[in-house]
């Protein structure tokens, strides 16, 4: 487990005055298993851009493994840690949080989701989970273009499938914070508030809490940690492609004063030539309400901001503003 030096901590002020969370037990639940998956996911990207999954058909075994070698990975000392090199982009990172100055009580690993691990325990585990993982993403994927009744059933899938799908894996790990003792109303970020980028993120934790979701009217909502179940993040790349009829998520994590948190991100994006527009099918007369761009031309552009920054402002139409 990381402990930041005490002139780290010092150092440290990511801090935020809290008004009032609560646990939100109404996240939405889909059973992969049942036939209203379709809907319920639907449902649960328009109001809330984030929703829950069970029977996900992801081994527990390949989940318990990979959780393993995260956990001996972020044990090792630093200097072991910092030989898997910089997060440029990718690589293992502290505390910094992308190139534009932003902070979190966070420690990661970065990685392609095409990557070779030097250690071959570490980089089965890795291939496993990301194997699986990415078969229920595309299985997600699918039944949400069914509930939106798109053709062909695999026009969001066949993004992750491709050999140039520019999918990225995180591991994020949240030592304890000995700075939690709520003093005056504030918690420290262990990550900031933000949107993803990519079309969705496939999330899983440890029994810990700290995640936590924007509604619509600006509140923010604690979720209960479940370690047995997917979290599905509508992101930016989603929203532009339903022309704003799904919302990407805004959501942070809060640090906790005694357990550690370890999370699983899997990004899935699409090939960085893919054009990103509102798919055809679901305009029906309507006017587009972005600019037409790469996942190139996105990515770079997300790269050079803040994490709260709204990025799909510079790509809105001027009419739609």
């Amino acid at each position: 487990m990381m402990v930041f030096s005490e002139p780290a901590i010092e150092q440290f002020s990511s801090f935020i005055n809290c008004r009032p969370t609560t646990l939100f037990p109404q996240i939405p639940i889909v059973d992969l298993s049942k036939p209203e998956s379709k809907h319920l996911i639907i449902k649960a990207c328009e109001e809330f851009g984030f929703f829950k999954v069970i029977n996900h058909g992801v081994p527990v075994e390949f989940i318990s493994k990979l959780e393993s070698e995260a956990a001996r990975f972020f044990s090792l000392p630093l200097p072991e840690k910092e030989k898997a090199g910089p997060p440029k982009p990718f690589g293992y990172g502290n505390k910094s949080i992308g190139q534009s100055g932003d902070v979190g009580w966070v420690e990661y690993l970065l990685l392609k989701t095409n990557q070779e691990s030097d250690s071959q325990t570490f980089g089965s585990a890795l291939n496993d989970y990301m194997s699986a993982v990415k078969k229920m993403a595309c299985e997600v994927l699918e039944i949400m273009a069914d509930g939106l009744k798109v053709q062909p059933r695999n026009v969001l899938s066949k993004l992750l499938m491709d050999e140039q799908s520019d999918s990225v894996f995180r591991l994020n790990h949240y030592p304890p914070c000995p700075q939690v003792q709520p003093l005056n109303g504030s918690d420290v970020i262990g990550f900031g508030e933000h949107t993803d980028p990519q079309i969705i993120s496939v999330l899983r934790s440890n029994n810990t809490s700290g995640l936590q979701i924007s509604l619509r009217d600006g509140s923010w909502v604690s979720v209960p940690p479940d370690q047995n179940s997917f979290f599905i993040n509508v992101g930016d790349s989603l929203q532009v492609m339903t022309n704003g009829r799904f919302k990407s998520v805004k959501h942070r994590v809060l640090t906790n004063s005694s357990k550690s948190r370890l999370s699983m991100i899997y990004f899935c994006g699409p090939p960085l030539s893919e054009k990103i527009a509102p798919l055809p099918s679901l305009m029906r007369g309507e006017e587009s309400l972005y600019k037409e761009f790469t996942w190139f031309e996105y990515k770079k552009s997300a790269f050079n901001s803040k994490l709260a920054d709204n990025r799909l402002m510079h790509f809105q139409r001027i009419e739609a503003l």
